[in-house]
């Protein structure tokens, strides 16, 4: 394996940490942003219902970005935009201001996950071998890291400016330095930018959205059951299972941290099992976890259920964006093809997101909330049977039907 391999995967890991910690730090600090601006409770589902929408809408911009640019240029330029519309977020005072910069953020963010995942299925191709999994990973290790820097914002009452000051100090440097590795398509950026046009016209024409449809299915569906966690864990232990208010606050840590193991381990699982073994045993795991949470009798019964849907879900998005790439390069061998494919996926992270939380909330209030966390486990059991669609053999990893040659792999993104 060559060293530019080694640094374009280096280098991605750590943009996959920095859009970790970005997220969370927004996600977590919410209420504080809302006691900021002024927001009401009215007004805030609309602002953060924008977030997912324009992220779609920057991840279609960008499968016709990058029939003219490479990836990396694209996931380069990106990052910063996020970072500093964070700080923006937290710097403004006026609600018109945080309305641009979540629109900022929401835009790039959503080029931002695409260019990332390109760039990871492109990159896993020329190792020849699951690695996707391990960039998801550090992306929930940068998450864990966030929500426990916004922690500590709020426990020292920190204005968030300052919270997010010396997170975007270290981050953005690093990820502009770090970029300068990137490693593009197959790892050697085979198409030249001055070429592009040619070479992009039509790309991805002959991977059309039937093909796709399976693997965009699981894609909402595990977004559904993450969202469902992140929305309405606490709640449900506090007001359903009846625990403390702090003991309320634990599943989702508990959920974050299974599933930065989960997909630590989970290349391994692949290499060894194939994609289509992991996939189904995954979505039986976290399917399991929801029927233990919605029968459990108590907090810990709880907890345990929601500890099973980190170990379960944590394997599905990953394989999906591998899967997505696996098949543009069988079905169409044009440069861009794989990329196209994963962007048009990636729309699909932002509707399950949407979807997930107001599905079970209004199933909740209608009905229960323990009948609400059926539905996203039979959403999630429907994976099993799409399962097939993520190539069943074990050498093949998902990425294509040959390894690249070394030879082959030899240009990274530097100098862009």
């Amino acid at each position: 394996m060559t060293d530019v391999l080694r640094r374009g995967r280096a280098s991605l890991a750590f943009g996959f940490f920095a859009q970790g910690v970005a997220f969370a730090l927004l996600v977590t600090r919410i209420p504080a942003i809302q006691d900021r601006y002024g927001v009401s409770d009215a007004l805030l589902p609309v602002f953060l219902a924008a977030v997912p929408i324009l992220a779609g809408v920057g991840s279609v911009v960008s499968e016709r970005l990058v029939r003219r640019v490479r990836p990396s240029r694209l996931l380069r330029w990106s990052q910063p935009v996020v970072l500093l519309a964070l700080l923006g977020v937290g710097a403004g005072d006026r609600v018109a201001e945080l309305a641009v910069a979540l629109a900022v953020f929401g835009l790039a963010v959503g080029a931002l996950d695409a260019s990332m995942n390109m760039l990871g299925v492109s990159l896993q191709r020329a190792y020849g071998r699951s690695i996707m999994l391990g960039f998801h990973a550090t992306y929930s290790l940068g998450g864990i890291l966030g929500a426990s820097l916004a922690w500590a914002g709020a426990h020292w009452d920190l204005a968030l400016w300052v919270s997010y000051l010396p997170v975007v100090v270290v981050l953005l440097p690093a990820a502009l330095v770090g970029s300068r590795w990137y490693v593009d398509r197959d790892g050697g950026g085979a198409v030249e930018d001055a070429g592009r046009d040619a070479a992009g016209a039509g790309v991805g024409a002959g991977v059309g959205f039937k093909v796709l449809l399976p693997l965009c299915l699981v894609m909402t569906f595990a977004y559904i059951g993450d969202s469902t966690v992140s929305n309405w864990s606490a709640k449900y232990l506090q007001d359903v299972l009846g625990s403390s208010e702090q003991l309320a606050t634990v599943p989702y840590n508990v959920y974050m941290v299974t599933t930065l193991v989960g997909r630590a381990v989970g290349d391994f699982g692949v290499r060894r099992f194939g994609a289509v073994a992991v996939v189904r045993g995954g979505a039986v795991v976290a399917a399991g976890g929801f029927a233990v949470v919605a029968s459990a009798p108590g907090a810990w019964t709880g907890m345990l259920g929601f500890t099973l849907l980190g170990f379960g879900l944590c394997v599905l998005v990953p394989q999906t964006f591998a899967a997505a790439g696996r098949l543009a390069a069988e079905r169409d061998g044009r440069p861009g093809a794989s990329d196209a494919a994963v962007a048009r996926l990636n729309v699909f992270n932002y509707v399950g997101f949407l979807i997930g939380s107001p599905l079970v909330g209004a199933l909740g209030d209608a009905w229960s909330y323990r009948g609400a966390m059926l539905v996203p486990m039979v959403l999630v059991l429907v994976t099993v049977v799409y399962a097939r669609s993520f190539g069943d053999r074990p050498d093949r990893y998902g990425v294509g039907h040959e390894r690249p040659r070394t030879a082959d792999v030899g240009r990274g993104s530097n100098g862009l």
